[in-house]
């Protein structure tokens, strides 16, 4: 089917005006009109989708594509294949675990050739702010990044260290002066996981550490939630110092939302997003020795996941993202099921929509929640809000069409992701996603994907 001009309908797409039956005409890759479902174009190729839901393509801005340098943790090829099967189709490349990590502008000129010809859905990038590259912020701003992450943390990279507050002060009025998001990684201490929990004592319910390696409840008190209200405490300050646009990465403790809704409504250009894993999952579930579950911030109680939920109702919460962050299996240290040894890092890209809309259903959540928290609200933080994230005239023809009653078993054999392992393997869940359009072109019907990949590299201009 040519995608110069066709007709795409169903009696259920979400466009900013919420839920309606509705024909799509979509022209050269963009979405021209949208009409009543009865209103239709002699002449035009038709593909009805009759109650299945047409979204907008989901924008995923936290993927760790790890390309090049540690491609056998994942790579552009498979990542974007696994997000075209998920709905995604844009997405944005952290700056780590690739090797360069995307510091300087020779590095993300690295990662441009790498990704060359691999791409099933759109891509852009995200430069670093690390210790001693503040005279290359400039440089990766002028080479068309969508934004810089720091961690106040170790990052787990040796090659991308953690920003102090002076490297912040540093970088800040730079970014700032571009309208360029700056995401950080909030989590603050004076020492780390290893040492940290060493120290605990009974007051943390803390053990010595190689007493029991495999109990998760050890590794969550080893990254007590203090660690984040202290970092999120921090880039408040500096946000309303710099007037730069600060975004909180994953959050996962709760006990911060208050002083999030207070800068947010002090009017500062703060913005917040969590990840399907906290939202999901809760603590008192995870087994000991299960390193699947590892991540940071930890995923913390059942009572913390039902407030990051209201969190998201009352809009403290701007959207979800997957901070899909995959390794090797040997990494992730299941034999030894060693939580302090394990790589921290979950792979949910694929499943991303149907995971949140398995649990936003069942707390009255609607598709057009979905919506805002997936596609549109994430395209708005890299600047895209009025080329990708709704269906409306003058917007890339990216489109999910999917089956929100359709209930389905994540198992590996439909994993698109380099490698197999997830934590939600074996989960049933709901929301299946059945053909995923990248600028009018579909990329992935019903189980298979495009004979060759169509998507393009994303560079603010």
């Amino acid at each position: 089917m040519s995608n110069t001009e066709f007709i795409i309908r169903s009696t259920k797409v979400v466009t900013l005006d919420g839920v309606r039956s509705a024909t799509i005409i979509v022209r050269n890759g963009t979405i021209a009109e949208v009409l009543p479902y009865d209103r239709l174009s002699d002449g035009l190729y038709i593909e009805d989708v009759g109650d299945l839901v047409i979204s907008p393509g989901l924008v995923d801005t936290h993927v760790h594509i790890n390309e090049p340098g540690r491609t056998e943790w994942e790579g552009f090829e498979t990542a974007t294949k696994a997000a075209a099967a998920g709905g995604v189709t844009t997405l944005v490349d952290m700056p780590l675990n690739s090797s360069p990590v995307t510091t300087t502008a020779d590095a993300l000129k690295k990662k441009l050739v790498a990704a060359r010809g691999k791409l099933w859905v759109d891509v852009g990038f995200y430069g670093g702010v690390v210790p001693g590259n503040n005279q290359h912020i400039q440089f990766l701003i002028d080479s068309g990044v969508l934004g810089f992450k720091a961690f106040l943390i170790h990052s787990g990279i040796d090659e991308f260290p953690n920003a102090t507050e002076d490297d912040l002060r540093s970088a800040m009025p730079i970014i700032a002066n571009h309208n360029l998001p700056l995401l950080v990684h909030c989590e603050l201490s004076t020492g780390n996981p290893q040492s940290i929990i060493r120290n605990l004592d009974e007051s943390t319910h803390g053990l010595v550490e190689s007493h029991r390696p495999k109990s998760y409840h050890e590794y969550l008190s080893s990254r007590p939630a203090q660690w984040e209200h202290d970092a999120i405490e921090l880039m408040i300050r500096l946000c309303e110092e710099y007037g730069c646009r600060t975004h909180i990465v994953h959050l996962s403790s709760a006990d911060a939302i208050p002083m999030i809704h207070g800068a947010r409504a002090a009017g500062l250009p703060l913005t917040v997003e969590t990840c399907p894993h906290y939202l999901y999952f809760s603590s008192e579930e995870i087994p000991n020795g299960d390193t699947r579950f590892k991540c940071a911030p930890p995923i913390r109680e059942r009572d913390n996941k039902e407030r990051l939920w209201n969190a998201l109702k009352d809009n403290t919460i701007d959207f979800i993202v997957s901070d899909h962050s995959p390794s090797t299996p040997s990494l992730k240290c299941l034999k030894s099921g060693d939580f302090q040894q394990a790589w921290g890092g979950i792979a949910s890209l694929q499943f991303g929509l149907s995971i949140i809309w398995t649990e936003a259903r069942q707390r009255g959540f609607s598709l057009n929640d979905i919506t805002r928290w997936m596609s549109k609200k994430p395209a708005e933080i890299i600047n895209l809000g009025k080329q990708k994230g709704a269906i409306a005239p003058g917007y890339d023809a990216d489109l999910v069409i999917w089956n929100p009653d359709e209930q389905f078993t994540i198992e590996s054999s439909l994993i698109h992701h380099r490698h197999k392992l997830t934590p939600y393997e074996g989960r049933t869940v709901y929301g299946k996603v059945k053909k995923t359009y990248l600028r009018g072109a579909k990329i992935f019907d019903d189980g298979s994907l495009h004979h060759q990949p169509l998507g393009n590299i994303l560079l603010s201009t």
